[in-house]
């Protein structure tokens, strides 16, 4: 089966260019994703992660 593919893959002119491509598009996705996490600030961060403890709000009676 991936003979039949890498043959018809090779015939392409310029096929080489997409796997450069993908990995410069999940390369950049990732740094992105990186320097968003690390960019939040701690503050909403912190409000964030308390949100499930917070017995203040009376969305805890769904029914």
């Amino acid at each position: 089966m991936m003979k039949f593919i890498k043959h018809h893959m090779e015939t392409i002119n310029g096929v080489s260019i997409y796997p450069i491509i993908s990995l410069i598009i999940c390369f950049t996705f990732f740094v992105l994703l990186f320097w968003w996490v690390f960019s939040y600030k701690k503050k909403d961060l912190n409000e964030i992660s308390n949100i499930p403890l917070n017995d203040e709000d009376s969305n805890n009676n769904i029914l």
